[in-house]
Protein backbone atom coordinates (compact mmCIF):
# COMPACT_ATOMS: atom_id res chain seq x y z
CA UNK A 1 0.00 0.00 0.00
CA UNK A 2 0.94 3.67 -0.72
CA UNK A 3 -0.08 6.16 0.67
CA UNK A 4 -0.24 9.66 -1.26
CA UNK A 5 -0.92 13.22 0.64
CA UNK A 6 -1.17 16.38 -1.92
CA UNK A 7 -0.93 19.98 -1.31
CA UNK A 8 -0.01 23.08 -2.39
CA UNK A 9 -3.08 24.20 -3.75
CA UNK A 10 -5.04 27.95 -3.37
CA UNK A 11 -6.62 30.29 -5.17
CA UNK A 12 -4.36 31.94 -7.67
CA UNK A 13 -5.02 35.15 -10.83
CA UNK A 14 -4.57 34.30 -13.94
CA UNK A 15 -0.71 34.80 -14.37
CA UNK A 16 0.31 33.26 -11.41
CA UNK A 17 2.29 30.24 -9.96
CA UNK A 18 1.74 27.44 -7.98
CA UNK A 19 3.63 24.36 -6.58
CA UNK A 20 1.97 21.23 -6.06
CA UNK A 21 3.63 18.61 -3.36
CA UNK A 22 3.15 14.63 -3.37
CA UNK A 23 4.35 13.25 -0.25
CA UNK A 24 4.70 8.84 -0.60
CA UNK A 25 4.10 6.98 2.56
CA UNK A 26 6.93 4.50 1.31
CA UNK A 27 9.68 4.42 -1.20
CA UNK A 28 8.11 4.75 -4.74
CA UNK A 29 11.60 5.25 -6.59
CA UNK A 30 12.05 2.18 -8.67
CA UNK A 31 9.01 0.65 -8.79
CA UNK A 32 6.65 3.22 -9.51
CA UNK A 33 5.71 6.03 -12.00
CA UNK A 34 3.76 8.84 -10.81
CA UNK A 35 1.27 11.12 -12.12
CA UNK A 36 -0.52 14.05 -11.76
CA UNK A 37 -4.44 14.31 -12.75
CA UNK A 38 -7.37 17.01 -12.69
CA UNK A 39 -10.91 16.89 -12.31
CA UNK A 40 -12.51 20.43 -13.55
CA UNK A 41 -15.66 21.11 -11.83
CA UNK A 42 -18.40 19.38 -13.74
CA UNK A 43 -16.28 17.51 -15.94
CA UNK A 44 -14.35 14.38 -16.03
CA UNK A 45 -11.02 13.68 -14.28
CA UNK A 46 -7.85 14.15 -16.86
CA UNK A 47 -4.48 13.08 -16.80
CA UNK A 48 -2.03 16.32 -16.83
CA UNK A 49 1.23 14.87 -16.59
CA UNK A 50 3.40 11.65 -15.44
CA UNK A 51 7.32 11.24 -15.03
CA UNK A 52 9.15 7.91 -15.12
CA UNK A 53 10.39 5.86 -11.91
CA UNK A 54 14.08 8.06 -12.76
CA UNK A 55 12.77 11.15 -13.66
CA UNK A 56 14.27 11.17 -16.96
CA UNK A 57 11.33 11.15 -18.73
CA UNK A 58 7.85 12.75 -18.79
CA UNK A 59 4.46 13.43 -20.66
CA UNK A 60 2.41 16.71 -20.33
CA UNK A 61 -0.90 17.12 -21.47
CA UNK A 62 -1.03 19.79 -24.61
CA UNK A 63 -2.55 22.76 -22.98
CA UNK A 64 -0.10 22.37 -20.06
CA UNK A 65 3.13 21.98 -21.97
CA UNK A 66 5.73 24.79 -21.00
CA UNK A 67 3.65 25.88 -18.12
CA UNK A 68 4.15 22.90 -16.19
CA UNK A 69 6.99 21.19 -14.92
CA UNK A 70 6.64 17.66 -13.69
CA UNK A 71 9.88 16.02 -11.24
CA UNK A 72 10.25 13.87 -8.43
CA UNK A 73 12.72 13.49 -5.17
CA UNK A 74 12.93 9.85 -5.10
CA UNK A 75 15.49 10.13 -1.82
CA UNK A 76 12.36 12.20 -0.52
CA UNK A 77 9.79 9.97 -2.05
CA UNK A 78 8.12 13.48 -3.01
CA UNK A 79 6.52 14.41 -6.50
CA UNK A 80 6.31 18.16 -7.27
CA UNK A 81 4.07 19.69 -10.15
CA UNK A 82 5.29 23.31 -10.78
CA UNK A 83 2.37 25.32 -12.27
CA UNK A 84 3.54 28.47 -13.98
CA UNK A 85 1.42 31.01 -15.67
CA UNK A 86 -1.56 29.59 -14.95
CA UNK A 87 -5.68 30.28 -16.93
CA UNK A 88 -8.77 30.06 -15.25
CA UNK A 89 -9.59 26.78 -17.61
CA UNK A 90 -6.89 25.41 -14.62
CA UNK A 91 -8.73 25.49 -12.32
CA UNK A 92 -9.74 22.09 -10.63
CA UNK A 93 -9.09 19.11 -8.28
CA UNK A 94 -5.48 18.26 -8.55
CA UNK A 95 -4.43 14.46 -7.84
CA UNK A 96 -1.47 12.66 -7.62
CA UNK A 97 -1.48 8.94 -8.27
CA UNK A 98 1.04 6.08 -8.71
CA UNK A 99 1.33 3.16 -11.12
CA UNK A 100 3.66 0.26 -11.54
CA UNK A 101 6.54 0.97 -13.47
CA UNK A 102 7.08 -1.61 -16.28
CA UNK A 103 9.60 0.78 -18.24
CA UNK A 104 11.73 3.44 -19.09
CA UNK A 105 8.66 6.09 -19.63
CA UNK A 106 5.54 6.87 -18.32
CA UNK A 107 2.06 6.71 -19.39
CA UNK A 108 -0.85 8.59 -18.53
CA UNK A 109 -3.26 6.11 -18.93
CA UNK A 110 -1.49 3.19 -17.28
CA UNK A 111 -3.11 1.25 -14.03
CA UNK A 112 -2.74 4.12 -11.48
CA UNK A 113 -3.13 1.80 -7.88
CA UNK A 114 -2.56 4.72 -5.68
CA UNK A 115 -4.22 7.69 -5.69
CA UNK A 116 -4.26 10.91 -3.25
CA UNK A 117 -7.07 13.01 -1.36
CA UNK A 118 -6.57 15.60 -3.20
CA UNK A 119 -5.60 19.55 -3.53
CA UNK A 120 -8.09 22.74 -5.00
CA UNK A 121 -6.66 24.74 -7.39
CA UNK A 122 -8.56 27.68 -8.51
CA UNK A 123 -7.17 30.20 -10.84
CA UNK A 124 -9.35 33.80 -11.04
CA UNK A 125 -9.32 35.82 -14.31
Amino acid sequence: QVQLVESGGGSVQSGGSLRLTCVASKYVGTEYILGWFRQPPGKEREGVSCISWSGERSYYKDSVKGRFTISRDNDKNILYLQMNSLKPEDTAMYYCAAAPSNGAGCEIDGDYDYWGQGTQVTVSS
